[in-house]
């Protein structure tokens, strides 16, 4: 670790930083704060592409209809606004589809198929989808309508008879990055059209904003490939965004400062994803490509609206399941939360149970009724296998998809309460009381008074953050605030404060502690804290300044 800080001229704390990250030499440190587009990966090492490059080509060749097809969410959408564009740059006779959450259900729908069919279409690419479509790609090859299929969910035992199947994840497929987004995935597909025709790969890399978005709203790990990708992606939205992300960016007021992946997370993520959630995530496709700043302006306005919608809606059922859980004597003595309400809104489940593990802390299923089914959306904890313990219940379910941290499932009615008994017992197995504590991981210990400006400019460098490549988050003890304490936000739930240590009593750090105001006479009677903490930057009227974002809070051992 010290040779590593002398050979890159940084603090050993920034130094131990990159080393937990697996950079313990200057190449990979090049490597990691300098990501290069050249880095990618050959796209031909992927199972199936060198099919997928072929099917393409004689479709573009021979002037045939082509649909590009995806999930309604932000990693669908996303997928085929870019794939879609750059077809229509190629002089591709292309058309697009999104399937609706209430009507066709998640994945490849029949409904999508005969559209492509009665259309004259005579192949469909799928994007963030379709990876366990078995019987639907059986169905339109009937037709005459082939399929490649580009995913990045786990598969089943079975990989449909496609084509070619794009997956990653395919237990089959050697290529050596597997975290894709889907989004990623179309983009890999349509990088090796470039390489093998001769494309300049200028045109294809102007929709590398479409692909950050997807990678930070699918919460796929920030790592190798989707990090060069992300960043890349990022200077794209903060320089030349399309017109469509434009105009998204304008309605969630982060047009005045530079744009992060938390941004897309929590401000234009969920605005896009609202689409989808409330009415038809063709809309958000609608927006991406739109070609002129008055249609960009009037989708987004749309968008903007439902995720207003979405917010109430959201927030109404939230309030509805926690009194469920009050309700439920036998809630205490269970390891999971499993709620099925057939009047919840289905488009929302999944951020509903996102917020109650905000509450309780325990792998999170919401079920709901959907065309005579109870569908629903799952989210886990830190350290459990949620896909493995809805797996084990496959023998109960209509079907089911995901990953180790989200998923989805459709049921009969009957099966619910045999679900939520074998969900729970399997479950009850793996998750120790440990898991069921939420934890803050500490990278390091770090006084204030080693936030130079040099340490936050490299540690900035660190950037894009997400799973992976978390922003660190340090430790320091016996702070004290310097009498400028105080209580903020609605309800006057939050602290702001002005953070000193002993050791450097005239040298203070502005902060702020969300939700932690219980500890404000604490704080505000001279006593000290331990905290642990993130550095960010707090954007106020144009100015930029250094903030620390408080973790957690205890009051010091004296």
């Amino acid at each position: 670790m010290q040779e590593l800080a002398q050979v890159l001229s940084i603090d050993t704390s920034l130094a131990n930083l990159l080393v937990q990250r697996g950079i313990t030499d200057y190449a990979s440190a090049k490597a990691f704060f300098r990501p290069q587009l050249t880095d990618l990966h050959d796209p031909f090492l992927m199972k199936d592409m060198d099919k997928a490059v072929e099917r393409l080509e004689k479709a573009l060749s021979s002037n045939e209809k082509i649909m590009v097809y995806g999930d309604y969410d932000v990693d669908g959408t996303t997928a085929v606004a870019l794939v879609y564009s750059f077809l229509k740059f190629l002089g591709a006779q292309v058309s697009y589809f999104i399937p609706e959450r209430y009507r066709d259900g998640y994945g490849i729908s029949l409904r999508g198929i005969d559209l492509a069919h009665s259309q004259g279409a005579t192949l469909i690419i799928a994007l963030d989808c379709g990876i366990k479509a078995v019987e639907k790609v059986a169905y339109a090859t009937q037709k005459g309508v082939n399929f490649i299929i580009c995913d990045h969910h786990l598969p089943g035992s079975e990989v449909p008879a496609a084509t070619a199947v794009l997956d990653p994840q395919r237990v089959d497929c050697s290529y050596p990055y597997r975290e894709l987004s889907g989004c990623g995935v179309g983009f890999k597909f349509m990088q090796a059209y470039c390489q093998k025709n001769n494309v300049p790969f200028d045109k294809l890399a102007s929709l590398l904003d479409l692909v950050a978005v997807s990678i930070a709203s699918d919460i796929v790990p920030l790592t190798g490939e989707n990090r060069v990708l992300a960043h890349h992606g990022l200077l794209q939205i903060n320089n030349n965004p399309g017109k469509g992300l434009s105009s998204i960016i304008k309605r969630s007021g982060l047009h005045e400062h530079r744009i992060a992946i938390d941004d897309i997370v929590f401000r234009l993520g969920p605005r896009i994803n609202a689409a989808g959630r409330m009415e038809s995530g063709t809309t958000a496709v609608d927006l991406l490509t739109a070609e002129s700043d008055e249609a960009a302006d009037e989708f987004s306005a749309i968008i903007n609206d439902q995720n207003n919608d979405r917010k109430y809606i959201d927030r109404s059922i939230t309030l509805e399941a926690i009194e469920l859980i009050k309700q439920d004597t036998e809630y205490k003595n269970k390891k999971t939360t499993v709620l099925y309400n057939p009047g919840w809104h289905k488009g929302v489940v999944g951020i509903v149970a996102s917020r109650l593990i905000e509450t309780y802390y325990r792998p999170t299923i919401v079920l709901t009724e959907s065309n005579g089914f109870v569908t629903g959306s799952a989210r886990s904890i830190p350290g459990f296998d949620l896909y493995q313990a809805i797996e084990s219940c496959a023998d109960l379910l209509e079907n089911f998809g995901g990953h180790m941290y989200a998923a989805g499932l459709t049921i009969k009615a009957d099966k619910v309460a045999t679900f939520i008994k074998r969900f729970e017992e399997f479950s009850a197995k793996y998750l120790t009381d440990e898991m069921l504590t939420p934890q803050i991981e500490v990278d390091a210990e770090l006084n204030f008074s080693e936030i130079t400006p040099k340490f936050y400019r490299i540690l900035k460098q660190f950037q894009p953050f997400g799973p992976g490549n978390m922003s660190p988050v340090f430790m320091a003890k016996r702070a004290y605030g310097n009498g400028n304490t105080r209580l903020v936000g609605a309800e006057n739930a939050h602290l702001k404060i002005d953070l000193i240590q002993e050791t450097t009593p005239h040298q203070s750090i502005p902060a702020i502690a969300f939700g932690q105001s219980n500890l404000f006479q604490h704080i505000q009677g001279g006593k000290p804290i331990d905290v642990c903490y993130s550095a960010t930057e707090n954007v106020y009227r144009g100015n930029t300044s250094l903030q620390l974002r408080i973790k957690d809070i205890k009051k010091s051992n004296r």
